[in-house]
């Protein structure tokens, strides 16, 4: 099989070291993923904006970590998660909306520098305590230009808190831990899936297992990939 291989590397042109290491990586064990299941009722205004952007001195890819429609979550101080490709010394916003009020419920400067990759901020931290049945919005804004904000690199999602599906908290008290994230997603939790993964990974950040599963799980809702 390595001949072959080899031969087949020679003929198109593929440095051989090259093709070692693909054979290297289609041979890695596939891992389990979770399976996200969406919410039937299928609530409109997920994410928004993200993408790519120059800003003179940097250039960024941010997104939100959240689904393509009103992602879930049965914890009233949950914790929400985005993505900034490139470390940055500008300032960033997050802001959480409620629909029903004229003023936002958090609206935080965080301090520069960040570094590049996933970002969380805890609802706890702040005091801050989502109402069930109601849709938030929220938004990461990169500020390049805190005189002209129509120049922002903003990102958004929407998230609810609900009632745990039934069946869910028995199943949740009797698992462990690795178990977790694909209970939430198998439920259409995605928020609590996404942070109980996230979760794994800081506890154990050199397990490559763990950091495919986010990006499965992430894949299932049109996230980008973003290496981590």
């Amino acid at each position: 099989m390595v001949a072959a291989i080899s031969l087949v590397a020679l003929a198109v042109g593929i440095p051989m070291s090259r093709a070692g290491s693909e054979e290297k990586k289609a041979a890695q064990p596939a891992v389990a993923a979770p399976s996200y299941q969406p919410p039937l009722r299928g609530a409109p205004g997920g994410r928004v904006g993200g993408g790519t952007r120059g800003t003179g001195r940097e250039t960024f890819v941010l997104s939100v970590l959240a689904p393509d429609h009103t992602g879930l979550t049965v914890s009233e101080q949950p914790a929400l998660y985005w993505f900034i490709s490139n470390p940055t010394t500008l300032a960033v916003e997050v802001t959480i909306v409620d629909p029903r009020a004229t003023e936002p419920v958090l609206e935080t400067r965080l301090a520069p520098p960040l570094a590049a990759g996933v970002h969380r901020i805890r609802l706890a931290d702040h005091g801050v305590r989502l109402a069930p049945g109601v849709s938030y919005r929220w938004y990461v804004a990169v500020v390049p230009d805190s005189g002209r904000r129509s120049k922002d690199i903003l990102a958004g999602g929407a998230i609810e808190r609900v009632a745990p599906p039934e069946g869910l908290a028995a199943k949740l008290a009797q698992a462990d831990k690795a178990t977790l994230p694909f209970l939430y997603a198998e439920a259409g939790i995605w928020y609590d899936a996404l942070a109980t993964i996230s979760e794994l990974i800081e506890t154990a950040p050199n397990d490559p297992s763990l950091r495919r599963q986010r990006a499965a799980l992430m894949a299932q809702v049109g996230l980008p990939n973003i290496g981590e």
